[in-house]
């Protein structure tokens, strides 16, 4: 690999490294474990160390040893803008080019580091500044300002109330599939006709014509908005 290679691959794993951080800090803030980056990342606990202590050095994180980590103001900036860039492609690849929304994530990993900042606000313009991505996720905009939204989750909707279908807490390809096969997609709507006590799994109309059980452990990663 040449030098310009490694730096770029340097670039991109630093840029990876901040997006999983906020990810996984929420809106708190909060501190995150080198075991929970470890994991995050696929990444021996060593190797994690190590990029930390990078980004410290950089004034990406704030970082003590057995403390756990979170962002700096300067890091948080950047992670945002990696966060857009990805969004920001997955609505091109599904609403132009076609792509359905399982197949986009990975694409848009590779795509999330290019470092044109024109390209991000002209693909910002030309697709009419979206404030959503394809599975309901907040686009922050060139500022850093992220959308809010109140949404809730499907097990915690009440028998009788309906619903629509607003984001998604899982991006796996197996998962968005099963939805796909079950007719759930943004924006339909849902009507919760019983909660079985059991399992806590819900029947559930589709679309006011299509009735099917939703298990507890979809239903707990169904973004939805009451109606």
């Amino acid at each position: 690999m040449t030098i310009a290679g490694c730096v770029m691959q340097n670039s991109f794993t630093e840029e990876n490294y901040l997006k999983i951080i906020h990810n996984l800090s929420g809106p708190e803030g909060a501190d995150v474990s080198t075991n929970a980056l470890a994991e995050g990342t696929a990444t021996r606990a060593a190797s994690v160390t190590d990029m930390l202590r990078k980004l410290a050095e950089k004034d990406l994180i704030h970082y003590k040893k057995y403390q756990g980590v979170r962002l700096t103001s300067k890091g948080e900036k950047l992670a945002l803008k990696v966060i857009r860039k990805h969004r920001l492609w997955e609505v091109f690849l599904v609403d132009i080019l076609g792509f359905g929304w399982d197949e986009v994530h990975d694409i848009a990993e590779e795509l999330e580091h290019i470092p044109s900042d024109r390209l991000v606000e002209r693909l910002d313009a030309f697709l009419g500044n979206p404030q959503f991505d394809p599975h309901g996720d907040p686009i922050p905009d060139a500022k850093g300002n992220m959308p809010t939204a109140n949404y809730l989750k499907l097990s915690e909707v009440i028998e009788g109330e309906k619903v629509l279908m607003m984001g998604v807490l899982e991006h796996s390809p197996t998962f968005l599939q099963h939805l796909d096969r079950t007719g759930i997609t943004l924006g339909c709507e849902m009507e919760v006709r019983e909660v079985n006590q059991y399992d806590k799994s819900a029947l559930v109309v589709v679309d006011r014509d299509k009735t099917l059980f939703v298990s507890q452990e979809v239903s707990k990663k169904l973004l939805v908005q009451r109606l």
